[in-house]
This record gives C-alpha cells, sequence and structure tokens, in this order.
C-alpha cells in the first residue's frame, strides 16, 4: 500500500490557510480535505478508512498509511463492543486521556492501571515494567474489550504472552507502540499471531499515544472527513 502525496507549494499553504486558521471547524475541514487528497484509500476496507484518515490527520504522514497491518475486522469488532458496554483498555495514561469520552456509546469506563500503586508493586515483584503490570491487572476485564496500546512495547508483549494462558480474548487490538527497543518487534509479534484476536498496528519504530487514542476516536465517530 503506498500513499500518494502531492504537496502544495509554501505560496499555495500560506494562502490558503490564511483563509481558515482562525476557525477550528475549517481548520479541521481543511486538514481532512488535504489528508484525502494525498492517500489513495481503495485497498483499504471500508471499516478502515475513517481509522485510516484519523490516524494521518493525528501525525501528519501519509505515508505513515503504507505501513498499516491489520487481519479480521477490529473495526467492527470494537465498535460492538463499545456499543455492548466493553471498557477500553489502555497502557499509558497519554492514551487513556486521549479518548473522547464524550463520543463512546455507552458511557465506556477507560482504563488504564500501569501509574497504580499494585501496578508499581507487581512490577517490583515480576521484576518487569509498570505498563506490563499494568497488563496483568486486565485479566478480570479483558473478555471482549478494546484494547489500545500507544507507548509500550512490553505492554504488547505482554499481553500476547498472557492472551496464551488466558482463556478470554479482546475484542480488538489497536497496537502502535513506539521507539527504538522493542516496539518494531512487539508488533511484528503480534502480526505473526494475533492469537485470533482482530488487530490494526503500525509496522516499524513509529507510534505513540496519539495514534492510539486517535484510533479509538475514529471508531466512535470523530473523523469528520
Amino acid at each position: 500500500m503506498k500513499a500518494r502525496v502531492t504537496p502544495a507549494t509554501d505560496a499555495e499553504v500560506d494562502a490558503e490557510a490564511a483563509e481558515v486558521l482562525r476557525d477550528p471547524q475549517r481548520i479541521e475541514a481543511l486538514s481532512y480535505a488535504r489528508v484525502r487528497a494525498e492517500l489513495e484509500l481503495e485497498g483499504f476496507p471500508e471499516a478502515l478508512r475513517p481509522l485510516v484518515l484519523r490516524l494521518v490527520y493525528a501525525c501528519a504522514l501519509p505515508e505513515i498509511a503504507g505501513r498499516l497491518a491489520w487481519a479480521g475486522d477490529p473495526a467492527g469488532a470494537a465498535r460492538r463492543a463499545l456499543e455492548a458496554g466493553r471498557p477500553i483498555l489502555c497502557d499509558v495514561r497519554m492514551v487513556e486521556v486521549g479518548i473522547a469520552r464524550s463520543r463512546l456509546p455507552a458511557a465506556n469506563a477507560v482504563r488504564c492501571f500501569a501509574h497504580r500503586r499494585e501496578a508499581r508493586e507487581l512490577a517490583r515483584r515480576l521484576e518487569t515494567t509498570r505498563t506490563a503490570a499494568g497488563v496483568e491487572l486486565w485479566q478480570a476485564e479483558i473478555a471482549d474489550a478494546v484494547v489500545a496500546i500507544g507507548n509500550a512495547p512490553t505492554a504488547l508483549f505482554h499481553l500476547l504472552d498472557r492472551l496464551d494462558r488466558w482463556s478470554a480474548r479482546p475484542a480488538a487490538i489497536f497496537a502502535f507502540p513506539v521507539g527504538f527497543v522493542g516496539a518494531a518487534e512487539s508488533k511484528e509479534a503480534l502480526i505473526r499471531n494475533c492469537r485470533g484476536v482482530p488487530y490494526l498496528t503500525l509496522r516499524g519504530r513509529f507510534g505513540g499515544s496519539a495514534l492510539a487514542a486517535a484510533a479509538i476516536n475514529a471508531l466512535c465517530g470523530e473523523e469528520r472527513g
């Protein structure tokens, strides 16, 4: 999948943007118009296109579209889970606070455990990271939950390990760990064996909390392109 990039000149950007920079709604509309102009969405399933648009909008890098990988119908599975009232489980607070709760269909709980005292204590006991320990605390709520990982490769690795042991499965995984150590590898591990769970991820070192939150927000209708 290749993103078609057609950059405007500086003069074109200045002239067009000057007309809208004081109006948030017009800024958003122009941004989505430019995203659409630079992407070829035909290769993506219809249900994923709003997420692809929102992800590119969130980071202003059309080229990430070509590195997205997925299995099953993560968007459809996640929407059904949210409509049924299932929670969203996040690896870090940055993802948690980035999710637009007002748009969630069933006042869904949005949870992150990594910052809690029990996660810190468990991390010491297990000799692991707090984000991995936070995943350990997901067990009671993992069934049909929506998982959003936007920072920690250790969270994704730990989740995959636990899915080999736990009988319950999340509805979908949106995996965007970021960094130079383990991020690319954790996502490739998900791609090689998703344990039967629909997922959307971004190959390579790039990712981040903004992308994980953007994917969830797109599920909930935030994308207005």
